[in-house]
């Protein structure tokens, strides 16, 4: 588990293709890995990988063919910056929210435009991803915990802070930037508890409106 508080920007510094997964070796910057053992999990740009490998100031990690099918990882490049974040201990401050390194899929940045001093983005997720995705919620971007602002359809937009530009890879965002997107946690279950006791039913269609009124959710 982590919270989507960035702890330093690190740097691919090599892929190694291997029969359709993908071997990244990754510096960790400033991220000091004293403390990170063999099977250890550290975020990549939202992405929970297990170090294998640990030299100094770099780690590898393997990387699945199915993680590299449904997240950035295989676009990235040896010089790329990508967020990193060592998974959270029961004494780490939660000041993101629950991030469990799952993406759920791969958005897009449409816009990105100044406010103030601030960033506003507006980022194109998924239509199957549009209804987790609500205003003032949690959503996790490239691995950082962020809260939206505003939803019109599967189109979401955040304010990012300076702070949050400086110390994460979200300054190189651009229009037609592809991110990493994990949805809250919360919204996961609640959708699952929903279906009660037709959750064991096979082809479940998620929530549904018949599904809603059933549980006096709407009339």
């Amino acid at each position: 588990m982590f919270t989507g508080i960035i702890e330093a920007i690190g740097t691919i510094q090599q892929l190694e293709q291997k029969s359709g997964d993908i071997r990244l070796t990754v510096h960790s910057g400033c991220l000091s890995l004293d403390d990170v053992q063999l099977g250890d999990s550290i975020a990549v740009n939202g992405v929970c990988l297990t170090a294998v490998v640990l030299s100094g100031g770099s780690f590898v990690a393997d990387v699945s063919g199915e993680t590299v099918t449904l997240t950035t990882l295989g676009l990235l490049k040896a010089g790329d910056a990508v967020n990193l974040e060592k998974a959270l201990t029961p004494t780490t401050r939660l000041g993101g929210h629950l991030v469990s390194g799952h993406v759920d899929g791969v958005g897009e940045v449409l816009t990105r435009q100044s406010d103030g001093r601030s960033v506003r983005f507006s980022i194109k997720a998924p239509d199957e991803l549009a209804k987790y995705i609500a205003k003032k919620g949690s959503i996790c971007v490239d691995g950082i915990s962020l809260t939206v602002n505003e939803v019109d359809g599967a189109v979401f937009e955040l304010n990012i802070v300076p702070h949050t530009l400086q110390n994460s890879t979200m300054e190189n965002f651009r229009a037609g930037h592809k991110v990493n997107l994990e949805v809250d946690l919360l919204a996961r279950y609640l959708e699952r508890l929903l279906q009660g006791e037709t959750a064991a039913e096979p082809a479940r269609e998620g929530i549904t409106e018949t599904l809603l009124a059933k549980h006096g959710f709407i009339r």
